[in-house]
């Protein structure tokens, strides 16, 4: 899931986006936004004469903030990158004066929660924002899109709530590029020599979404494992092609599911079988210990409370949905871990409605 903030002064701005999540068969198709967030509180200070390179200096606080993993080049740092992708798709080529901007991010990295789809949503808002560019939410979804193919993410993140999405169906040209690399968005070296050349800017209408509505009564328990799975890896895993049965099987479910998590009081039996995946979960079993036995032993009839389960994106974070009994529910699934010598720790979210949000005063 994506959250984002942002607020604005004379010169100053600053704004949030939401974490998000992919339930079950949701696999590349839905996604929920849910509540903890990244934000970003930016400075321009047109009166500073200090040269800096692209005219931004960066500061970050928060998930992984003391590994060696976080770039802090605006040149390399992917969310500072795509607000120069954006910029650039507008003939503005680097930050306007001096701005400042400071991270601060909740969302752990590498763990199925939407970090790196947080990030572009960040980024298109900060170039939208600083370029004063005007653009709508959805013409803000082509440039996402344009950096991650992934719409469940980045659209849960932008939009907020739950939502439903697809990739449309573009002209061959458009359809034969996955997605746009940085190094090709923005030129070499990381996009931190002006060539003078525009980017390839998003055709119209890259995705479409949906949005579904969620029960008030269902809150989300995510169980964090101390490590990480790196999406690429994540992706390795699965196969090229897939079976009929199984394709079917997803699609059978996640078509009841969206309607499921709407209702109140939900239904645990629906929920449950509705959360069945056969598409990603069984073979990424093999990069998290335990999922297999958490997965089969988890449920409504022995856990009081509990609606459905299934891993958070990628992984390895695994995502418990329920109505009470939160505690035991995150407890059992952290002793079912710990019999495989992982760690965890454990949180209770909601679904964050308003998506990336911008704050002016």
């Amino acid at each position: 899931m994506f959250l984002g903030k942002y607020r604005y002064t004379t010169f100053a701005l600053s704004f949030i986006v939401r974490r998000l999540t992919c339930p079950g068969p949701g696999f590349d198709v839905a996604g929920v936004a849910l509540t903890r967030f990244l934000e970003l509180q930016v400075d321009i200070n047109k009166s500073n004469p200090k040269k800096v390179p692209l005219n931004c200096i960066i500061h970050y606080q928060g998930e992984g903030e003391e590994s060696q993993d976080i770039d802090l080049a605006p040149d390399r740092n992917l969310l500072t990158r795509v607000a120069l992708y954006v910029l650039r798709c507008h003939d503005q080529h680097q930050f306007p004066a001096i701005t400042t901007v400071h991270i601060k991010n909740d969302i752990p990295l590498g763990r199925g929660l939407g970090s790196s789809g947080a990030a572009v949503v960040a980024g298109v808002f900060l170039g939208n924002e600083v370029g004063n560019l005007r653009l709508s939410k959805d013409r803000m979804l082509d440039f996402c899109l344009m950096i991650e193919r992934h719409p469940d993410n980045v659209a849960a993140a932008l939009y907020g709530g739950f939502v439903g999405t697809f990739l449309s169906d573009l002209d061959p040209e458009d359809m034969a590029r996955k997605e746009i690399p940085l190094s090709e968005v923005l030129p070499a070296p990381a996009g931190g020599v002006d060539t003078g050349l525009r980017p390839p800017v998003p055709p119209l209408g890259i995705g479409k979404h949906m949005s579904f509505p969620w029960s008030p009564d269902i809150k989300a328990i995510v169980i964090i494992p101390n490590f990480e799975i790196s999406t690429a890896k994540a992706r390795g895993v699965l196969p090229a092609q897939y079976s009929r049965a199984d394709v079917v099987f997803n699609m059978q479910r996640i078509a009841i599911l969206t309607h499921a998590l709407g209702q109140t009081p939900p239904n645990p039996d629906l929920i449950y079988s509705g959360m069945q995946d056969a598409i990603h979960q069984p073979y990424r079993k093999e990069l998290i210990p335990g999922l297999t036995e958490i997965l089969q032993s988890v449920k409504p009839s022995t856990h009081q409370g509990l609606l459905g389960i299934c891993l958070s994106g990628a992984g390895p974070t695994i995502l418990a949905l329920a109505t009470s009994n939160f505690d035991h529910i995150a407890q059992e699934i952290i002793k079912k871990f710990s019999e495989a010598r992982v760690a965890c720790r454990w949180s209770l979210l909601e679904p964050a409605r308003d998506g990336a949000t911008v704050t002016k005063s």
